[in-house]
């Protein structure tokens, strides 16, 4: 039986309540069907206050072995690097991450906070807040870029704001079936099995964006236009499966209606929320989008979307919603 430690830093509890919503398998299935241990989470545990003290001590003691070690949220350092402004069980949360990491076989940072710092980590950062192993999109963070687990792996990030709750489980699955090191990780350590395709992957307003036809109103469905050129939408360069393994089993943001914000990415939240940048494309000179899909040189975009435009058949430009 693995066993699971899961502890939260600077957080909103939003990676959890997504956790709680797992279908596939289901929070319950991986006690009951998998085996997992849950020696304590924050919303589940039944210990509270002094009486979860003991537990991390036989932990961090080696009395008790820790197989899969979960943090949400960030890493608060503040104030002048004490960490005293999250304590936890009498003690600085840095202070019980440090050690805990130490003894885990592996390590798993849940949601945008605890791979890269999130939105706690935006300038000015007030909290001192960091990632476990990332700082943005910066190698380090509290770990330090050098950081392996007992298992010899690195933190496996599974971002998001909050991540689903199918990769959150499926990943407890493998690692606590004894296929951690099988899981193939990209170069920001994330599993490639939900981040090598794009967001746009799967999305029902693929064909308006291929002929680089856009919306001009949030929340139409699939009615009409991409949300790319003017909302802002990150589809085209954020790596999440959010189209293929949909939200609730039935949606999600681009197929509702709203553009996708990135926030599986490590610069997320796109340009430090400044006035004028949520919610809207960014565009060099008023008309050509800053950022565009990757791998696309701004040249290439600007030859396809031109091509795109003039060969657009006339039904996209049409509301494709008929009563």
């Amino acid at each position: 039986m693995a066993s699971l430690l899961w502890l939260q830093g600077g957080a909103c509890s939003g990676n959890t309540m997504s956790f709680l919503n797992a279908e596939e398998p289901s929070a319950c299935d991986l006690v009951t069907d998998f085996g997992i241990d849950v020696v304590w989470h924050p919303s589940l545990g039944v210990e509270m206050g002094d009486h979860v003290k003991p537990q991390l001590s036989d932990i961090v003691s080696g009395r008790k072995p820790l197989d899969i070690f979960v943090f949400e949220g960030t890493v608060i350092r503040a104030p002048h690097g004490t960490g005293r402004w999250n304590m936890f069980a009498d003690r600085p949360m840095q202070d019980w991450v440090a050690e805990l990491t130490g003894v885990a076989n592996a390590v798993v940072a849940l949601g945008d906070c605890a791979c890269w710092g999130g939105i706690p980590a935006t300038a000015p950062n007030p909290s001192d807040s960091v990632g476990l192993q990332y700082l943005k999109k910066t190698r380090g963070g509290f770990l330090g870029p050098h950081f392996k687990s007992k298992w010899g792996l690195p933190v496996i990030n599974i971002p998001g704001c909050p991540c689903h709750p199918d990769w959150v489980t499926q990943i407890l699955v493998a690692i606590a079936s004894g296929r951690a090191k099988d899981i193939a990780l990209d170069d920001l350590q994330r599993p490639q099995t939900f981040f090598k395709t794009f967001t746009q992957t799967g999305c029902t307003r693929v064909q308006f964006y291929e002929y680089k036809q856009h919306t001009q109103e949030f929340g139409q469905g699939t009615r009409t236009g991409c949300l790319f050129y003017e909302f802002g939408c990150r589809g085209p360069m954020t790596h999440s499966p959010c189209n293929r393994i949909l939200w609730n089993r039935q949606s999600s943001k681009t197929r509702a209606g709203m553009p996708c914000t990135g926030c599986t990415e490590p610069e997320f939240p796109f340009y430090d929320l400044m006035p004028g940048t949520v919610f809207k494309t960014q565009k060099i000179a008023g008309v050509i989008p800053k950022d565009h899909q990757t791998g696309t040189g701004t040249l290439t975009y600007l030859a396809h979307a031109a091509a795109a435009k003039l060969a657009a058949p006339q039904w996209t430009k049409e509301d494709m919603f008929v009563v």
